[in-house]
């Protein structure tokens, strides 16, 4: 069944489904939802949690391997699959529907990826995750949306923002729901609860790092290698997960990636912004991002984000940092 991430909070208090099916491209809100299932699955006894990341070359059979070993283990497992294309192909999507059928009692399944397209929402693996469990679909927040979901957040944090506050964050933020994040629990740790003001939101900006995970994806695409690179080594100096690093970098290619199959194949590519939600400030920054690469650019470091992806969650797939740096320096070359 589908339910809206609203949803979520009242299905779990109920019950817990066999295998969880979790889309969109907003990191904040897709990695909070699969906080609160994972929370869930705890509370229910589950104890072990597998992670497998479906990048180029994956080999499916570790993914059929979690249900061949399930007679070994004692505690209940969640098993969890990434797909930063979400396209598994056919032996992936043989795999999925086989965990999918193994889920139940001793076994969760979660499947996490991009917003699907038409064909991915009617492939048979994503019907039978809807069939036997649940599909989640992670709606971006609209624009005009945008300052209530920050206000709101604050209220959260035990902040009362007036409203010059809040616009001066969203208007910071441009849409991006990660830097909106980033800037509220700046704010939560520099100025406290209570009143927020402008002029508070200044203080903590002009006290606050300089490195910015969306700092460095503008960098990359604006061209600039060399601050790109220096914004990089600034948020591994303090101590920012690489996965978050790969996600917004991930998100920015997908974009570029459409973008550019979209001008491949003869569309405006003014409209085809539209369409990917590019804003207006914005859209000069990838229309020189594009011009300056050749077709299947984008797809290929979108490949390699994957890989960097599955690095960051175990050292035996490589170094990260060292494939986010060769990922921003691909999307910076002139």
């Amino acid at each position: 069944m589908k339910i809206r991430a609203n949803q979520l909070s009242s299905h779990l208090k109920k019950s817990l489904a066999p295998c969880y099916h979790v889309t969109g491209d907003e990191y904040l809100l897709v990695s909070e939802a699969l906080d609160e299932v994972r929370d869930a699955a705890r509370a229910c006894g589950f104890s072990n949690r597998e992670l497998h990341v479906a990048t180029t070359g994956f080999d499916w059979n570790q993914l059929t391997a979690s249900t061949g070993n399930m007679s070994l283990f004692a505690e209940q497992r969640i098993v969890e699959l990434r797909l930063p294309t979400g396209k598994p192909g056919v032996k992936g999507s043989q795999a999925i529907v086989e965990l999918v059928e193994q889920s139940g009692p001793e076994l969760l399944f979660i499947v996490t990826g991009p917003k699907l397209d038409r064909s991915g929402s009617n492939s048979k693996w994503a019907k039978r995750i809807d069939q036997k469990g649940v599909t989640l679909p992670i709606w971006p927040i609209e624009l005009r949306e945008l300052p209530g979901w920050i206000a709101n957040r604050m209220r959260q944090a035990g902040m009362q923002p007036d409203r010059d506050a809040v616009t001066m964050i969203a208007d910071r933020v441009e849409g991006n729901l990660l830097a909106a994040g980033q800037e509220i629990e700046k704010l939560r740790l520099l100025h406290g609860e209570g009143k927020v003001s402008a002029d508070d939101v200044n203080a903590a900006v002009a006290n606050s790092s300089r490195y910015d995970v969306y700092k460095l994806a503008d960098a990359a695409i604006a061209g600039d290698a060399t601050r790109a690179i220096r914004i990089l080594g600034g948020l591994r100096a303090e101590g920012v997960e690489p996965v978050i690093v790969m996600w917004a970098l991930s998100r920015e290619l997908r974009t570029l990636a459409i973008l550019d199959d979209a001008v491949r194949q003869g569309n405006d590519l003014g409209s085809a912004m539209q369409t990917a939600r590019v804003w207006g400030n914005r859209q000069g920054l990838l229309r020189s991002c594009i011009s300056r690469h050749q077709h299947g650019d984008f797809h290929r470091m979108l490949t390699a984000s994957g890989r960097a992806d599955a690095a960051a969650n175990g050292p035996r797939y490589g170094d990260p940092w060292q494939m986010a740096a060769d990922i921003v320096v691909g999307m910076a070359r002139a």
